[in-house]
């Protein structure tokens, strides 16, 4: 039983590699109409990328669950935990940030070709991931709060944009997740954000006392709210709100 939380952080690791697989089976096609307009497109199965992903994000709460559960929590299963994270929420949406690239750059009259110097940004969030782990590890300071954000956070908001993108006709909404712009910009904001030392909320709840899981019961509305009205833009959303909420109550979570 001591080994349970161990193979849940296995199975972790798991969806993360499916979900890198999935992402790279993706080509991008390019087709025209009869009047010679250009359209771009990946028309495999991305989506399940976000899928694993979320899969992955689930079996990442489970297994810091049941170690608590069974009093099993151990060096080795901190360590497994963070490269099974960098997997999962590092690798994986990197992957999906550079087929996005590529999408973008292929809009452009030879972009297809795309180099891969101009492709290789999105595996800084993957970077940025591996050293926030392991900075995690080492850090003794972050017991009830985190110092900059979680990369499972990270990896479920890069999870979020191929549901967006294809379950949306807002032209703008298809317009910036179709900018090579757009994805420098989330590339550079992401990896700073998890390389920060700014406080946010860990989503552990200690007690059942209102006054003291505010923020946690804000960000908990916000999402069910936003997903109830907002389809898949409500995870940017719950995004922004988790870095909003964290600032406010800045002082009450350190």
């Amino acid at each position: 039983m001591k080994q349970l939380p161990n193979i849940f952080t296995l199975i972790n690791l798991l969806f993360g590699c499916l979900a890198i697989t999935a992402a790279l089976q993706n080509g991008i096609t390019i087709q025209y109409s009869q009047e010679g307009t250009q359209y771009i497109d990946i028309p495999e199965k991305i989506w399940m990328a976000s899928l694993f992903i979320g899969l992955a994000a689930l079996v990442d709460f489970a297994d810091g669950f049941v170690a608590r559960l069974l009093n099993a929590t151990s060096e080795l299963g901190k360590q497994l935990d963070s490269l099974s994270d960098v997997v999962s929420f590092g690798v994986a949406p990197s992957v999906i940030v550079y087929q996005f690239l590529r999408m973008s750059f292929a809009k452009d009259a030879g972009g297809i070709d795309a180099s891969y110097w101009l492709l290789a940004p999105a595996f800084f969030i993957a970077m940025a991931a591996a050293y926030r782990l392991a900075k995690f590890n080492l850090d003794v300071r972050q017991q009830n709060y985190f110092l900059g954000v979680p990369t499972p956070a990270v990896g479920m908001l890069i999870a979020s944009f191929p549901l967006i993108y294809w379950h949306t006709d807002n032209a703008m909404v298809i317009l910036f997740l179709t900018s090579k712009w757009f994805w420098y910009a989330i590339i550079l904001l992401l990896s700073g954000l998890m390389l920060s030392e700014i406080p946010i909320i860990s989503l552990k709840f200690k007690n059942y006392k209102l006054s003291d899981n505010l923020p946690k019961v804000a960000l908990l509305a916000v999402a069910l709210l936003s997903a109830l009205f907002l389809g898949w833009i409500s995870v940017p959303v719950t995004f922004i709100a988790y870095i909003i909420l964290s600032l406010f109550f800045k002082k009450s979570i350190q």
